[in-house]
């Protein structure tokens, strides 16, 4: 994950939890200082128990997983990195309930594709 604004900072490697309940890429307060992500606007989210805050959301930001990458923007909070619906689409990325993984779309594996209609 990297700033793409920014090449004078080095990229900053996480273990993302993918979140089919999440839309975005959410990442914590600690890795938007790391890349110096600033704030663009703030999102109003609603968490799993209901209720509803704003939030920073900020971007761009690179991210890559094997060959594929994706410019996105993230919701700033909580402890840890969750890949939403987003940015997994972006990257043509599917889930693998089975073995409990995302891996790349194996009906695309050179590149990523989507339907755009």
């Amino acid at each position: 994950m990297k700033n793409p604004k920014r090449s004078d900072l080095q990229p900053i490697s996480v273990v993302a939890l993918a979140d089919t309940g999440s839309v975005y890429l959410i990442i914590p307060e600690h890795v938007r200082v790391q890349l110096d992500l600033q704030e663009h606007s703030r999102k109003e989210i609603e968490l799993a128990d209901g209720s509803k805050q704003f939030v920073p959301y900020v971007g761009p930001i690179e991210i890559a997983f094997k060959n594929r990458i994706a410019f996105v923007g993230a919701i700033v909070m909580g402890t840890e990195v969750l890949l939403g619906a987003i940015p997994m689409e972006d990257m043509d990325l599917v889930l693998i309930p089975k073995e409990r993984k995302v891996d790349i779309n194996p009906e695309n594996p050179n590149f990523a594709a989507a339907k755009a209609k």
